[in-house]
């Protein structure tokens, strides 16, 4: 059960602590963003897709976020926002950065980048929803946050962000 699991619960916590509402939905794993449309009903906001991404030089690493269904070019995209070619981060980065492992990956994974280096590029697209949905660090749950208290939860984790159009 998600809720049981340590990184969940870290998650919540911080939610409460900052007194954001959530809605709490548990689903069987979904490591990709087709494997969670098939749990998407009744799930309110807008189902976004998480990449943790790194630079070249592997000195630099990013969260880019935009809804689930937009097709990103990578490469293109970080060149375009000035940071060269982008790739994904391995399995090991990902684990060292944010904490969880690939199928998991969220804004909530920042609870873990205690030095705050991860970059987080959210998608302009993103800010016309009132509701967003993530998985709390485990991809057998999602929750949906107003999107005012992702930014909320941004500013409380001290990574920088950035509000580009992807």
């Amino acid at each position: 059960m998600p809720k049981n699991n340590p990184e969940v619960k870290k998650v919540l916590d911080v939610l409460n602590e900052l007194n954001i509402v959530y809605t709490y939905h548990e689903h069987p794993p979904a490591n990709t963003v087709e494997d969670a449309k098939k749990y998407a009903d009744g799930i309110e906001g807008l189902h976004c897709k998480n990449l943790f991404l790194r630079n070249y030089k592997g000195d630099r690493h990013f969260l880019m976020i935009t809804e689930n269904e937009k097709p990103l070019k990578i490469k293109a995209t970080g060149k375009k926002l000035g940071y060269g070619n982008l790739s994904f981060g391995s399995p090991e980065r990902l684990k060292k950065y944010l904490g969880v492992v690939p199928g998991s990956v969220s804004p909530f994974g920042l609870v873990n980048d205690t030095n705050n280096e991860t970059l987080v590029l959210l998608d302009k697209v993103t800010e016309v929803h009132e509701l967003i949905t993530f998985h709390p660090n485990d991809n057998r749950a999602t929750l949906s946050i107003k999107y005012a208290d992702l930014i909320k939860f941004l500013e409380w984790s001290g990574n920088p962000y950035k509000i580009v159009e992807l």
